[in-house]
């Protein structure tokens, strides 16, 4: 395999490929190995090392785990050391808090027996499980293409170049990509990952679903006064500072050792251009409920990332020939529940499972149809079925009547096994979700304050970015004309404040306008990728290993 620079491609051979160490990848990998250790298992990771790339509220339903690691609490070493001990839901208005009672919300919405952890600690000793079976995982290994037999069947992957310039020539420290082939390969990059992307779209797999719906999430870590710190407690709200037509909400859970992790998510099919989801973070922590939680501490860490929310009727189709899709590179998130870790574990054993059996009946590069004709009647769809209502009844009706419909929903469906309203259509994707600026106004938010609100740069400082500069931008606009004339001059330069890392720059040079792009900022939250108006925006990965370093998120 060689390309235009003249040099060949490596390649190894194994069972099965998995494209990325996240709750499924490795579930999957664990799985594999115990079902049949005979096979070779390969997880690649394009963070610099397991965990890297993971952020995650998060509220962990065991379910998964248990069905994977049965014996997991004999563990000393395992992360899930603080078990939900409050758990609390709020509407905020601009000055006042209001709590839900427990009862207006069906039994499987609760935390009780859940935990709070840190999910890149997760994978992290999911990582050194599966070592111990004989998983071998290659950390800082950026898949950016899918391999194809000549009938189109996936055989493979195949790692990106390192040491491409930003003229698209081989540097002095060029190494060309390793091609690593299998039986099958599992995709299961995360939230809009580039190789799902490519499957998605090679093979049609997106046809007769509903458009996936995503969010974006934005997350820091604090340390904080021991008098403020409540272990256990998890607090989740909707309302302000976002306006009733506008979804999302907050997450603030306390951990071990007065840490506490505070996020907010905002719903990316909003309407008005001018909205900042890093700024209505920012906002967020400063009502009177929540601030003081925070007072005398210190942040310590960062991070963004997209969010699948489109659930049961956006689920694509997950076989393909040659592989499937699994965890959020399929969109399991059960939305209302804040929750995907458990599916995506979930999916992964699934996965292995119906892998493992094709290749002992001798099987290789078909579809294991198994996966995709199973997953809807199995934990993961009737988990997903049973809150399917809930989001698009959020975006068709706003937050308070939505909601609201969305609980009596799910209480039917928890009652009756059936749904007043069917299965609900979500509409127009979220890039066609975007007005243009002629329509609003804009939102004057404050400065921050250095204390408890902080602007884009010192966070993404915190996220521990780093980028090689003189690399190609993996951040690839296809048309500049386009984004000149389209989502400057009719959307007002969205991609400014969407963005929670700073990427992008509308910048004025002579009476002109000049798209900036700080390649080396990103944090990898897809979220351009997601919302640009035009779609004119492709992620890309950059070199393997880097990106964020994400220690606790």
């Amino acid at each position: 395999m060689t390309d235009v620079t003249g040099s060949e491609r490596e390649s190894m051979e194994f069972d099965v490929v998995i494209v990325g160490a996240g709750p499924a990848g490795l579930a999957a990998a664990i799985r594999l190995k115990q079902v049949s250790p005979d096979l070779s298992v390969v997880v690649l990771e394009k963070g610099a090392e397991v965990g890297a790339h993971i952020l995650s509220g998060a509220v962990v339903d065991p379910v998964g785990i248990d069905r994977l690691l049965p014996d997991w609490r004999a563990d000393a070493d395992h992360p899930f050391r603080t078990q939900v001990s409050d758990d609390q839901f709020m509407v905020l208005t601009r000055s006042r808090a209001f709590s839900l009672p427990h009862v207006l919300m069906p039994p499987f919405m609760g935390n009780e027996g859940n935990y709070v952890v840190s999910l890149g600690k997760v994978c992290r000793w999911l990582a050194g499980k599966a070592e111990e079976l004989g998983v071998e995982i290659y950390p800082g290994f950026a898949a950016t293409e899918l391999l194809h037999d000549e009938r189109g069947h996936v055989t493979g992957v195949a790692t990106g170049d390192m040491g491409i310039g930003k003229d698209l020539k081989p540097g002095p420290n060029f190494t060309r990509g390793m091609a690593l082939l299998g039986k099958y390969v599992l995709i299961a990059e995360g939230a809009r990952g580039s190789l799902a992307k490519q499957a998605i779209q090679d093979f049609g797999l997106a046809e007769g679903r509903e458009p996936q719906k995503f969010g974006i999430g934005i997350k820091e870590l604090w340390e904080i006064r021991p008098e403020n710190h409540k272990q256990g407690l998890v607090q989740h709200s909707f309302g302000w500072p976002l306006d009733w037509s506008t979804g999302g909400g907050s997450f603030l859970y306390h951990l071990q050792d007065n840490m506490v992790v505070v996020g907010f998510v905002v719903h990316l099919n909003y309407k008005n251009p001018y909205l900042s989801p890093f700024e209505e973070f920012q906002r967020f922590k400063t009502h009177p409920a929540i601030r003081a939680t925070f007072d005398g501490g210190k942040r310590l860490a960062y991070g963004a990332r997209a969010i699948t929310e489109g659930g049961y009727q956006s689920v694509p189709k997950l076989t393909f020939p040659g592989g499937a899709l699994i965890g959020c590179s399929a969109g399991f998130v059960n939305v209302p529940r804040i929750k995907g870790s458990h599916n995506a574990v979930l999916s992964g054993i699934l996965a292995a499972d119906k892998i493992a059996a094709a290749i002992a009946a001798g099987r290789a590069n078909d579809e294991p149809v198994e996966i995709e004709n199973e997953w809807r009647t199995g934990d993961i769809g009737k988990d997903l079925k049973r809150v399917r209502n809930v989001k698009p009844l959020w975006s068709r009706f706003g937050t308070l009547v939505g909601v609201g419909l969305g609980g009596l929903d799910m209480w039917t469906n928890h009652l009756f096994g059936r749904s007043l309203f069917g299965t609900l259509a979500h509409g127009k994707s979220d890039a066609h979700s975007l007005e243009p600026a002629s329509a609003h106004r804009k939102i004057a938010y404050p400065k921050p304050d250095g204390v408890l609100t902080f602007d884009r740069l010192s966070s993404v400082f915190l996220s521990n970015t780093n980028h090689e500069e003189n690399q190609p931008v993996h951040l690839q606009v296809a048309s500049l004309e386009l984004q000149k004339e389209s989502e400057l001059g009719r959307y007002d330069g969205p991609s400014g404040r969407y963005c929670p890392a700073g990427v992008y720059e509308w910048v004025e040079e002579n009476a002109d306008h000049k798209l900036v792009i700080n390649a080396q900022n990103c944090v990898h939250c897809k979220t351009c990728d997601i919302k640009d108006p035009n779609q004119n925006i492709n992620w890309a990965p950059p070199q393997g290993g880097e990106g964020p370093v994400y220690q606790a998120m």
